[in-house]
């Protein structure tokens, strides 16, 4: 998916209960099979923070499959081990669950076994890059590979994926617009949104930024990470922090690149993963947060970098008009149109007058607060208890 984050974190944050006006007896088991050991994907970060908002508002069990997932999701909350959603197992996973008696089981993922069940069910499809881009991750294996390219030649095995489910939910209006217009479902489809984690304090907007930029997600082709670096030949004083996880040999084509582009050796600079810790403190530092994807799902380091009084930098998408709002404000947008290489260093410089970073700054933090996992958790709960009176109506009708 997109807004891949390769921060290593702190498990969420769970709400204060007392915050909490209504908890719903809904007995709900959310599937944290997704969830990495070693730091938060987009995937991974979505779920454990979204269980985090909803255990105060539901009767809520995590569904993992390896305890060592533990330590990167909220703690104190019941959980039970099943078999790796990668397993031959996984299409016979009702028989694991059924036993302890959920009234809905919630997926981040669409990819979950639902031969047999005896509950609702809701499955989560983030995003359509694949159908445009259809060029998997290249870590996964060769035959896995061909798989992916397969299923995405279509819109049919995805239909066939979804319709197993009572509902489907995604994390932007943009997504859920786009499964209308495919037809990907003939399903309920419900916006359970992406968000950035709470931010105690903004950075001060009248802080002059230092002249650095950050790129927070992966390397893979739509991505575009190629024009943000020849972008550089055009901010010699600027320097572009990469900041996520990069193969050798992806790292060593864009470094060519730099080099063609006659971008200076020191202009880039490859973390090849960060902590928290210093994502924030790059972040908070930075004149801007710049991508030129040209896909995405939801754009969580946009809402991230935003969250922080951080502006903004972006190829013009619908996505990230709904996520960054208003040209000009908190976001600065860059066509596609073969000249953003051009184009997107010359929306940096706006950002050099004080003045405009200040309000693109300020305006920056309160977009981002229209964006909480708290609202996402309120969505899936209700979502949740409306499948579950559905299932009890047909129940009671046919028996």
């Amino acid at each position: 998916m997109s807004g891949m984050s390769d921060a290593v974190p702190a498990a969420p944050a769970r709400p204060d209960r007392s915050s909490v006006q209504r908890r719903s007896s809904l007995r709900l088991f959310m599937d944290a099979r997704y969830t990495r050991t070693d730091f938060h994907d987009g995937i991974s970060r979505y779920g454990a923070s979204l269980i985090g908002a909803v255990a105060p508002l539901a009767d809520v069990t995590m569904v993992i499959s390896d305890e060592a997932q533990l330590p990167m999701l909220p703690p104190g909350i019941p959980w039970i081990k099943v078999s790796d959603p990668t397993s031959a197992a996984e299409p016979f996973l009702a028989r694991q669950l059924n036993p302890h008696h959920p009234d809905v089981v919630f997926s981040p993922m669409q990819t979950f076994g639902s031969a047999g069940r005896e509950y609702g069910l809701i499955l989560t499809l983030h995003d359509l890059i694949y159908y445009q881009h259809r060029t998997p991750p290249r870590d996964l294996p060769e035959p896995v590979r061909l798989l992916w390219r397969m299923f995405h030649l279509a819109y049919w095995p995805q239909r066939l994926v979804l319709d197993r489910a009572d509902a489907v939910a995604t994390v932007s209006r943009t997504s859920q617009r786009l499964m209308r217009r495919h037809r990907l479902t003939s399903r309920e489809i419900r916006v359970v949104g992406n968000a950035p984690q709470p931010v105690d304090t903004p950075r001060d907007p009248q802080q002059s930024p230092d002249r650095t930029l950050v790129y927070m997600g992966s390397f893979m082709d739509y991505k575009n990470v190629e024009d943000l670096v020849r972008g550089m030949a055009a901010l010699p004083e600027y320097t572009l922090h990469l900041l996520s996880r990069i193969t050798p040999v992806r790292e060593a084509e864009l470094r060519d690149l730099a080099e063609s582009a006659g971008v200076r050796q020191e202009s880039i600079v490859f973390h090849r993963g960060v902590s928290d810790e210093r994502y924030v403190e790059l972040l908070r530092r930075a004149t801007a947060l710049v991508t030129l994807s040209r896909s995405e799902g939801y754009g969580l380091p946009v809402a991230e970098a935003m969250s922080q009084g951080t502006p903004v930098v972006l190829s013009d998408l619908e996505i990230f008009r709904e996520i960054g709002g208003q040209d000009g404000e908190a976001a600065r947008f860059v066509a596609l149109d073969g000249q953003a290489a051009v184009a997107w260093p010359a929306r940096v410089r706006e950002l050099e007058d004080p003045t405009v970073f200040e309000v693109a700054s300020r305006a920056a933090v309160s977009q981002a607060g229209t964006f909480s996992w708290e609202a996402s958790a309120r969505a899936l709960v209700r979502l949740a208890e409306e499948v579950a009176a559905r299932r009890s109506r047909r129940r009671r009708r046919s028996g």
